[in-house]
């Protein structure tokens, strides 16, 4: 029997494998989840700021190459394009954490999970154009015009599918089918409305 000074577990929807099949039901409160969207989004925020900090630093020492010189005009802004996406990418991506640190003690998890899920996702479509940007230019340097177009769409549409397209279709999948099932939108929405997965 549950006193006033504690807390019953926020009972969550049914998660559901391809086939269906209900997964069990996490039995969490709040807070507990909140922690662990916290936890997920660091740890996949230093995954990401690492590849990020790698292609930034190919990017800042490329024009100090002695052939950078014979660069043409169009190397030299997909070069800028590139270099500023990258560097707008690290700084979304650092962002969180330094969120964190100034609302530290304030409160404010459900915000900081929030805005970080947000900026971690501007920042990869940002990395898309990056990737995409770097990709274009060593093969226009290295081919010239025609393979470096093929390679850039070819990225592009790679990275946007690979990252953006599939979770977003699968998300559209699921939410077809809970639409489908009696009661199911009913449950999502109240799940929903508490704190993002």
């Amino acid at each position: 029997m549950a006193t006033s000074t504690q807390i019953e577990p926020h009972q969550e929807r049914a998660e559901h494998t391809n086939q269906g099949d209900p997964l069990p039901v996490r039995n969490e409160l709040p807070t507990e989840r909140l922690d662990r969207n916290s936890a997920e989004l660091m740890a996949q925020l230093r995954v990401a700021g690492t590849g990020i900090q790698v292609l930034l630093a190919f990017l800042l020492v490329v024009p100090f190459n002695a052939r950078w010189s014979q660069a043409t005009a169009f190397d030299r802004y997909v070069y800028f394009v590139t270099l500023l996406c990258m560097a707008a990418a690290a700084v979304l991506l650092i962002a969180p954490s330094v969120h964190h640190r100034v609302l530290f003690r304030h409160g404010e998890k459900s915000y900081l999970v929030t805005v970080g899920n947000r900026l971690a996702i501007i920042a990869m479509a940002l990395v898309t154009v990056g990737l995409t940007g770097i990709l274009l230019l060593i093969s226009n340097v290295l081919f010239g015009g025609v393979t470096a177009a093929i390679v850039a769409a070819v990225a592009l549409i790679g990275v946007a599918t690979l990252w953006f397209g599939l979770p977003l279709r699968q998300s559209h999948r699921e939410t077809t089918r809970a639409a489908s099932q009696p009661n199911s939108g009913s449950l999502r929405r109240r799940a929903s409305s508490s704190i993002p997965d």
